[in-house]
């Protein structure tokens, strides 16, 4: 009987060993652009649950705040016939890949989503019905970063209005602080001109930036976006060409620097450098977008694997272990992100992410929860590039507001 059991339990060890030999046969080569210090913290959570799992993980990070660089890459790759297992996209990216029939379907990963889901980011997972993209979280875009030592320096408070934001960017620099922490990176610049544009109004955004009308483009608003964003430029120091955004991060961090626009990513850099929210920092609602919300919501996809239509085992572990509520908290947690599961409970979650969770809900609810187009999530890449290029341009020039608008309208005609 005894020698019976030990060749049970041996037969079980080998049993288990080949599962895991199965999953490692499997490596699963993951490409993304996670690469500061808080964002290699938060996919690292996912490598951890995956390599428990018995998955082999090759990772393929792709330097760029923006994903432009990772993105050439991933076409290279699957040109070549090298597509990864996995890679982050997101926006109209998804159903471009998807038209091109080189993604598998995760149907069966998705039983609970749509239930957890924002309906715009459900939806913009799917492709002809079909889930071909798995969400990790939401990020919202339009957050103004202030240093909490320099605003009780020059006893200032976060700014609600332009008038406000630009009295205490002259607080700033009247201490010898840059008022604005930037990098002058195409999608930095937009980051900026985006949130300006949606200070004016959620229909405004709406009707400029989704519909494209060409008579609130031309419009008088429009020039006092440019305008506007031309002030804020007068407030970075003379050394922000080219600058990484993290590093625009580290000033305010360090409080040479006091306050910078950027998605809620920035937070992880805080919170990987020890600082506390209310304690070191604030994050407050750019001006004027208390009652809207710019988001993206990074998500990753499958590429078929030698041939086959099907997803791996890999990948639909991957898919479930993304959305699974535990993994949720802690990436989100790491990133700086919320989670983008609505059921997941915020206790662990600082005052930061707390308002990003009740604004997020108030604006799906308001209509106000727009996809933003500086991170790809709105417009097609042509247009998207058509209209960061005259951003980018008016940003790096004395370009008249005027002339910005024109060559605005004119870039969206031609796309």
């Amino acid at each position: 009987m005894k020698r019976h059991l030990t060749s049970m339990a041996a037969a079980a060890a080998l049993l288990v060993a080949g599962m895991h030999a199965g999953h490692a046969a499997e490596a699963l080569s993951v490409l993304h652009w996670w690469t500061s210090g808080g964002e290699s913290k938060a996919i690292r959570v996912l490598k951890d649950d995956m390599s428990k799992q018995g998955y082999e993980w090759k990772d393929f990070a792709v330097a760029g705040g923006s994903g432009t660089a990772a993105m050439t890459a991933l076409k290279t790759q699957v040109i070549s016939g090298n597509a990864p297992s996995a890679a982050q996209i997101k926006g109209p990216l998804i159903q471009d890949w998807a038209d091109q029939g080189v993604l598998v379907t995760i149907d069966q990963a998705a039983t609970d989503w749509k239930s957890h889901l924002p309906a715009p980011i459900d939806q913009a997972m799917k492709s002809g019905g079909h889930y071909v993209a798995v969400p990790f979280s939401v990020h919202r875009i339009n957050w103004l970063w202030i240093n909490k030592a320099d605003l009780d320096k020059v006893g200032g408070q976060p700014p609600t209005t332009w008038p406000e934001f630009f009295a205490l960017a002259d607080k700033f620099r009247a201490a010898g602080i840059t008022p604005v922490a930037h990098g002058g990176q195409p999608w930095q610049d937009m980051t900026i001109w985006e949130t300006v544009v949606l200070s004016q109004g959620a229909e405004f955004y709406r009707k400029a930036l989704i519909d494209l009308d060409q008579k609130t483009l031309t419009s008088p608003q429009m020039v006092q976006v440019f305008e506007t964003v031309q002030k804020i430029r007068s407030y970075f120091d003379k050394a922000y060409h080219g600058r990484d955004w993290n590093l625009a991060t580290a000033m305010v961090i360090s409080g040479s620097g006091g306050m910078q626009f950027m998605g809620d990513w920035a937070k992880g850099e805080f919170l990987n450098a020890n600082k506390k929210a209310d304690v070191d920092f604030v994050c407050a609602p750019a001006p004027g977008t208390a009652q809207a919300f710019t988001y993206t919501a990074d998500a990753f996809v499958f590429f078929q694997q030698n041939g086959k239509k099907d997803a791996t085992p890999g990948q639909l572990a991957m898919a479930r272990t993304i959305m699974s509520p535990a993994f949720q908290e802690q990436f989100s947690l790491n990133k700086g992100s919320i989670p983008v599961r609505l059921d997941v409970p915020m206790d662990k979650f600082d005052s930061c992410a707390k308002k990003s969770r009740a604004d997020e809900q108030a604006t799906l609810k308001s209509g106000s929860f727009f996809p933003s187009l500086a991170f790809g999530e709105l417009q097609s890449p042509v247009t998207a590039g058509a209209i960061t290029d005259v951003v980018t341009t008016f940003m790096n020039s004395n370009e008249d507001a005027k002339e910005g608008v024109r060559k605005l309208a004119a870039a969206v005609q031609v796309k």
